[in-house]
């Protein structure tokens, strides 16, 4: 019960916040496969769009973040929104972040907040355990409250080559529900830079979002 005041003390003002501004909720999930960039540049184009953003970070991830950038994520919760905050250039309470074990945070219930969850990157682990029905931590849960809940989830994979048991994985998930995306962007808009391609697959999660982007020029159209 003490655990329950607690909770409905620190996350009732910023859920009033949301019903009041009307801006979409998204939850998004950072696990140990690689590609980070992609995770990092999708959450700083969720706050350009206004969108709140309900973030989930494994241990494994947060060692992916400190190998293949230079953003580094401090050991507290305090810390961390204040991080991901100012990364992604977020008014305050606009950035959450919700620990491994935060049963009561709102991607954990399907009676909490309806929003889409991104797992970006997706580890192989993850996709296994959410092919399985694990709920080990709070990213498995989020995950499973997505597919119960006939949510949308986005797995961005980044792993080669795939195993038999991976693809038995992705095609098991794939009829429950979600959406594989595999980090495999395209060259068709003549990338320049790392970026470029970075921009490539998150404008094909904004996509699937439902939200407005402008990273990439759609098929058939000029990029002037």
């Amino acid at each position: 019960m003490a655990a329950l005041v607690v909770f409905i003390a620190n996350w009732l003002p910023n859920w009033r916040n949301v019903v009041a501004d009307n801006s979409p909720v998204i939850n998004l999930a950072f696990t140990g496969a690689s590609g980070a960039q992609y995770g990092l540049r999708l959450l700083q184009c969720l706050v350009a769009h206004g969108c709140w953003v309900n973030v989930m970070v494994s241990k494994a991830a947060q060692v992916v973040i400190a190998t293949e950038t230079e953003f580094r994520l401090p050991g507290s919760k305090p810390a961390m929104v204040e991080a991901f905050t100012d990364y992604a250039k977020a008014k305050p309470g606009q950035v959450q972040v919700f620990g491994r074990e935060e049963w009561f945070s709102p991607p954990a219930s399907g009676s909490g907040e309806k929003a889409p969850l991104v797992i970006c990157p997706c580890s192989t682990g993850t996709l296994s355990a959410l092919a399985t029905g694990a709920s080990n931590n709070l990213i498995e849960r989020a995950g499973d409250v997505a597919l119960k809940e006939r949510r949308k989830l986005i797995l961005v994979l980044r792993e080669t080559p795939y195993s038999e048991v991976h693809l038995e994985n992705m095609l098991k998930l794939t009829r429950m529900g979600a959406v594989i995306m595999p980090a495999s962007p395209g060259f068709y808009h003549n990338p320049q830079s790392l970026d470029d391609l970075v921009d490539f697959m998150v404008a094909r999660i904004l996509d699937h979002l439902d939200l407005p982007q402008t990273l990439v020029p759609r098929w058939g159209e000029s990029a002037d």
